[in-house]
């Protein structure tokens, strides 16, 4: 094990937990998954496998993964995301290990290259690979935008690093999973658009910093100021050609079709078609809480300033169980 502490999001991850703990390879030296009360044998798991569990009521990833760094007892230096779906590669693991602790005082963060598995085929072109995230950072060092969708770790005061090996996202879930998860997502994205342009105050990100992954800077600045002026049939058809044409995600065979389309024309699609209905219903409101008010009853969601925080009973009680557990587990 090595001065690292992972965090992994969970609700009803049974099927990926497993795989994703193992894929450390006993690299942590600590694992904490964050569960939105999953109703799945998905904690328990995590606890044969030596994580520890904290539960917290979900409001999105982002404000979930800040939970997480607040409330966490993390003791370690270096602190690593991975999603309950994601895996390490055996080969970025050897790199973690042999790499990690020798990083200069002022590299504070770590960027990971990662590859999506879509119906068991590597999706290699349409600019899908590798997608450069952060994903490790040191300890006080790090947060999390405030987003609702697309949200980014960033760091402070230092540089960051490349890693040249890969981890993964191989999510285990048939097609109608997939369109079920973006569904969702094109939700959360409307209401960032929606955010923005109405100045609603329902986030309080700022640009990326200049720590950020080019790649990362770059994708954020096209979708906001270029693709987001689209008209709606343009963007998704003009986002699709650039990706299985000009990106040759022709490449990536039958699967890569499906994914490209799905992902890269269909989702893009429903973002759009999304923030035009919700919209609609928004412009003959005025006043920024109407609007907000209106949004949470299109979206279901708990947009509000007094939703979004963790009620501190539930803190409280969460510190409780953890102090308990680690007692009771204690030699």
């Amino acid at each position: 094990m090595i001065d690292l502490t992972v965090i992994i999001l969970t609700f009803n991850e049974e099927r990926h937990i497993e795989r994703a703990i193992r894929s450390l390879g006993g690299l942590a030296t600590d694992i904490f998954v964050v569960d939105s009360f999953s109703t799945d044998s998905t904690a328990a798991t995590a606890e044969r496998l030596g994580a520890k569990v904290l539960r917290n009521r979900f409001v999105n990833q982002a404000k979930q993964f800040q939970w997480a760094l607040d409330n966490a007892p993390v003791r370690t230096g270096w602190i690593m995301r991975l999603d309950a779906d994601e895996t390490l590669e055996p080969e970025l693991v050897g790199e973690i290990r042999a790499t990690l602790s020798n990083l200069p005082p002022d590299v504070v963060g770590v960027n990971l290259r990662r590859r999506h598995i879509f119906m068991g085929r590597w999706i290699q072109h349409g600019g899908r690979y590798p997608l450069i995230l952060l994903r490790i950072f040191r300890r006080g060092f790090g947060s999390v935008e405030d987003r609702w969708m697309d949200e980014h770790l960033t760091v402070r005061d230092g540089k960051t690093v490349t890693f040249t090996q890969d981890f993964s996202d191989i999510n285990l879930g048939d097609l109608a999973s997939f369109t079920g998860k973006h569904n969702d997502y094109a939700t959360r994205e409307a209401i960032d658009v929606l955010d923005r342009k109405y100045g609603l105050g329902l986030s309080r990100a700022r640009s990326l910093p200049e720590t950020a992954p080019r790649q990362a800077v770059a994708r954020r600045f096209v979708k906001e100021r270029i693709y987001s002026k689209a008209p709606l049939w343009l963007g998704p058809a003009g986002y699709f050609f650039y990706r299985y044409i000009l990106r040759l995600g022709f490449l990536d065979g039958r699967e890569g079709l499906v994914y490209h389309v799905l992902q890269g024309f269909w989702y893009r699609f429903l973002v759009g078609a999304r923030i035009l209905e919700f919209e609609k219903r928004l412009a003959s409101i005025s006043g920024a809480q109407d609007k907000v008010a209106a949004l949470e009853g299109l979206t279901g969601r708990a947009l509000s300033d007094r939703e979004h925080e963790p009620r501190a009973a539930d803190e409280a009680i969460e510190r409780v169980r953890f102090a308990f557990g680690r007692l009771r587990t204690s030699p």
